[in-house]
């Protein structure tokens, strides 16, 4: 069959690139043309555009690339109608992605598959309307998003999430690694670690590293080590170090998560990922004008929870301390409870546990790949 993905940033591309090679497992005369990048292309087929054409966040650069945004978007109508694909699969990336998929709707009797929900159960819920009538089958990795969509009469596919296979992955691939080898590799101390991962954008880094640093640097029988974000460079965080006596790897994050004693993490993927590692954790994130974000939090946004893993969990499994409720103290006090508190820490692991068993066993990719090639035979 002929496959037309579009994915428009960098986490796409990784989930794009394991479809793919899912479909190809069950489909040996899999034809791919897409909008990805470099992952997706290690996989074959062709690339029309690398989503760092694409990315663009926020209001104002989205205006200022308006048109290069709207050129991007004829060039995939006219690719997916001239390729003539059984399917259309979209992968997150909600604001181009709906406008795609209302096109192919409109223009064409080709089936348009969604891989990975955008999150408008946190806000822009009036988006399921579109999702129903624009898009034929959704295919989800987070569990609560079923019964979200199901309050709107809307069946959606859980296929399980692609990080609980990545860190599977992982763990095989590393099982003969020790804590001794890493410390060598990394110039380390023999200190118990307490990992930074301060997010993967320099706004988050430099609003929430300084005060992870100083909370976590009060420690003093703990050493300290980032994770470094890829695309960042080390003279970025030096900065912020300072004085510090603290360490920066790069591309070693699940390596680093494996043998730290607990983490002081800003909110994403990464709060999921520590859980899956069984770290105990905090989330941290610093806001603008805290009180006012807070009441939007609040009044506003249609979630309880502004981390992965109290989403999951559907109730408080890790702190989150952002906007109002971060500061230096606040983030100290907790990290003094991870290490000390065994009741505490405990606990949070067996929350941990429930997640785990909530999310399901490895295998999101070829579970996905199932849901889309059964469809598309019925």
């Amino acid at each position: 069959m002929k496959y037309f993905l579009v994915a428009g940033e960098a986490s796409g591309d990784l989930h794009g690139s394991n479809l793919m090679a899912a479909l190809k497992e069950k489909d040996p005369h899999a034809e791919f043309r897409f909008f990805g990048g470099d992952l997706m292309q290690a996989q074959g087929g062709h690339l029309v555009k690398h989503y760092r054409e694409m990315a663009f966040m926020g209001f104002v650069p989205v205006l200022l690339n308006l048109r290069t945004i709207l050129r991007n978007m004829k060039m995939c109508q006219q690719e997916i109608v001239a390729f003539a694909p059984d399917m259309v699969i979209l992968i997150d990336y909600p604001g181009f992605n709906l406008d795609i998929a209302k096109f192919v709707k409109k223009h064409t009797k080709i089936p348009v598959y969604y891989y990975i929900s955008p999150k408008v159960w946190a806000w822009k819920e009036y988006r399921v309307k579109s999702f129903k009538k624009y898009v034929d089958q959704m295919l989800s990795i987070l569990p609560f998003e079923v019964d979200f969509y199901k309050k709107h009469n809307y069946h959606i596919h859980y296929v399980g999430n692609p990080v609980v296979d990545a860190v599977a992955n992982f763990r095989q691939e590393n099982e003969g690694d020790t804590w001794q080898t890493f410390a060598e590799d990394n110039h380390l101390g023999d200190k118990p670690v307490i990992a930074l991962l301060a997010g993967s954008r320099r706004q988050e880094i430099k609003d929430n590293l300084p005060a992870m640093l100083q909370s976590a640097g009060k420690f003093s029988d703990y050493q300290m080590v980032i994770a470094g974000a890829p695309g960042i460079e080390p003279e970025y965080y030096k900065q912020y170090i300072g004085s510090h006596d603290c360490k920066i790897i790069f591309g070693q994050t699940y390596r680093l998560l494996q043998y730290a004693k607990a983490a002081l993490v800003t909110s994403g993927t990464a709060t999921l990922e520590t859980a899956l590692f069984r770290v105990p954790q905090v989330v941290c994130y610093k806001t603008p004008i805290p009180h006012i974000v807070y009441w939007t939090f609040k009044n506003v946004l249609h979630t309880k929870y502004i981390s992965l893993v109290n989403l999951i969990a559907d109730k408080v499994v890790v702190q989150e301390l952002f906007s109002k409720f971060f500061s230096v103290e606040a983030i100290q006090a907790e990290t003094d409870k991870l290490l000390n508190d065994y009741v505490y820490r405990d606990n949070m692991l067996a929350q941990y546990d429930e997640i785990i068993g909530i999310l399901g066993a490895p295998g999101a990719s070829a579970r996905a790949a199932d849901v889309i090639i059964g469809l598309q035979g019925k």
